[in-house]
């Protein structure tokens, strides 16, 4: 296994490494969210190839996080290149902040994004390392909740999507669909797909290992990465109409709408 861990980490190092460099080149450090996404699929490639467990639990784990990662990859793809010339809120306050050292610091940045895509990964080291011919009650309820996050983070996507594509909307706050109960419908479901991954390692010896993989996209969403970057760009292009969605929304679980 820990050969397949190398491989993997230097497959995603490099790719990162090209990344920056284009990133270098059009001045946009949002690309790297495009290639985060599709490192996953690179993963799970290379773990059905290197694994030297059960090929069906192999096939199963690895299509879940090809289909996972691509989907996500491309949708993000798509929004990042419609506006290359035009860097993200959050990438343009790192570059300000990290001005005039930004290039070499958003290259050690990207290098820890390919350094986390190995380290959530454990799910699917564990998985593809477990040689039990049968598959156990965990891996298809793994495999049930994967697909609920999956629909999931598509809806909230392309909800907001939607939203962005009336131009009447422009300068708004969607607060549609999902995103009427929720500030972050999308990110809800991602964390629904990394515990839907821990569900199916728990089918293989040393699964429970895998709960770091949830633990660790919570705490990134909740506290690094995730909601508090997004939330303070949006405050800051939307001012008080985004103070009150905030009153008025969950800030992360989309079950319940708040009374105005």
């Amino acid at each position: 296994m820990i050969i397949s861990v190398l491989i993997c980490l230097f497959a995603c190092s490099l790719i990162m490494v090209m990344v920056w460099i284009w990133a270098k080149r059009v001045r946009n450090a949002g690309v790297v969210d495009i290639f985060w996404a599709f490192n996953f699929p690179v993963i799970g490639l290379l773990l059905f190839v290197l694994g030297q467990g059960y090929g069906p639990r192999k096939a199963m784990i690895a299509a879940m996080v090809i289909i996972a990662g691509i989907r996500l990859g491309s949708h993000l793809g798509k929004r990042v290149i419609s506006h290359l010339d035009e860097e993200e809120g959050r990438y343009r306050q790192l570059r300000q902040e990290w001005a005039p050292h930004a290039d070499r610091k958003f290259f050690w940045f990207f290098q820890v994004q390919a350094f986390s895509n190995v380290l959530l990964a454990i799910p699917f080291f564990i998985s593809t390392a477990n040689t039990n011919s049968a598959l156990s009650g965990w891996e298809y309820a793994g495999a049930i909740l994967w697909l609920v996050a999956v629909i999931g983070e598509w809806a909230a996507d392309h909800q907001l999507a939607a939203f962005k594509k009336d131009p009447a909307n422009k300068g708004k706050v969607c607060n549609a669909g999902l995103w009427n109960y929720s500030r972050h419908p999308n990110y809800f479901f991602e964390w629904l797909l990394w515990l839907a991954y821990f569900i199916y390692a728990l089918g293989s010896p040393y699964g429970w290992l895998a709960l770091f993989s949830p633990l660790f996209i919570l705490y990134l969403l909740l506290k690094v990465t995730g909601i508090p970057a997004t939330e303070q760009q949006s405050l800051r292009t939307k001012g008080a109409a985004y103070e009150n969605y905030q009153r008025q929304t969950s800030v992360f679980i989309p079950w319940f709408k708040k009374n105005a």
